[in-house]
């Protein structure tokens, strides 16, 4: 181990001091490994490397945006629904079975509703509500909200009211 020390020291280390501008740093130190017939082909492989490495950086640019895109993404998902639990809805707005009962008339005087007047809001009593809602120029929701109720005429609770 000392004599390949000594030889670095005494052969190599020299001369890799001794480079002229057109060596390289490992030129200088390997001379026995690199040929002379390496340096006619590597500008050929030089131009390989070059390439390989421009389609790795590309690569590396478009997953940093692809990776970016659905952070950005989630993100925006993740907002939108903190900021949707954040918010505190009111209570709900909900039709009693006589209020039912008294819109399922009306609408079938109106022609909107054909089944019986089961207090129960089915998809017939729905469908009838979009019909009746669209007619008179309420936001159509399909439900008994209290702006449908108010137009129908149909008489409020108290708590309803106060909503």
């Amino acid at each position: 181990m000392q004599e390949v020390l000594q030889r670095f020291e005494t052969e190599v280390f020299p001369r890799a001091l001794d480079i002229t501008d057109g060596d390289s740093m490992i030129r200088a130190l390997l001379p026995n490994f690199v040929s002379e017939s390496a340096r006619f082909v590597a500008p050929h492989k030089e131009e390989q490397m070059k390439k390989i490495l421009s389609t790795i950086l590309s690569l590396i640019v478009v997953s940093t945006i692809a990776t970016a895109a659905q952070n950005t993404n989630s993100s925006t998902t993740t907002n939108t629904s903190t900021t949707k639990t954040a918010r505190k809805r009111g209570p709900i707005f909900r039709a009693n079975k006589d209020q039912i009962k008294q819109a399922q008339a009306i609408l079938k005087t109106r022609g909107f509703y054909a089944g019986e007047q089961s207090g129960k809001l089915d998809a017939d009593t729905r469908a009838g509500l979009k019909k009746y809602q669209a007619a008179e120029t309420l936001k159509v929701t399909g439900t008994l909200n209290k702006v449908t109720l108010e137009k129908m005429g149909v008489a409020l609770t108290d708590k309803q009211k106060a909503m």
